[in-house]
């Protein structure tokens, strides 16, 4: 984030959406975390709004719509090797990466690539089944929806 003089605004308007890269400590905002977990110091003028988590993993999100999963890979697509945990934000980034790979893995389109999937699974997720189920994603809407109604 960058912030020149005469202009806070911009400031208050940025967001930045990351990985937590594991479980995040319940009641801890997400500078909090990213000083623990990676070293990265809170610019002086943010605050918690212009910080947000995909936890533990951009991939958690694709757990909540199994649907959306199953529609971009298609025929081969294997939801049973899917967590069934309703809290997306309690399965762990390993368990994640392993389960997409293992449902993926006979695929017509070839197994999970980031590079190549991630994007278009994101905006065929239905963003209702996200935020259901995952806290902080929650927490990302209504950020956003604040933001756009200034």
């Amino acid at each position: 984030m960058f912030c020149f003089e005469g202009d806070q605004k911009a400031l208050l308007d940025a967001l930045l959406l990351v990985d937590s890269e594991g479980p995040v400590a319940p009641r801890s905002g997400p500078w909090a975390h990213l000083k623990q977990h990676d070293n990265w110091d809170k610019p002086t003028d943010a605050t918690d709004d212009n910080a947000h988590l995909m936890v533990q993993c951009m991939e958690a999100w694709f757990l909540a719509d199994r649907q959306a999963l199953e529609a971009h890979f298609g025929r081969g697509f294997s939801a049973r090797a899917i967590p069934a945990n309703p809290n997306i934000e309690e399965v762990s980034k390993r368990d994640i990466e392993s389960a997409i790979k293992k449902a993926t893995r006979r695929c017509a389109r070839g197994p999970y690539n980031k590079g190549r999937d991630s994007f278009a699974i994101l905006g065929k997720l239905d963003p209702q089944k996200v935020t259901e189920a995952s806290p902080h994603a929650a927490r990302l809407v209504r950020t956003l929806r604040s933001l756009a109604s200034k």
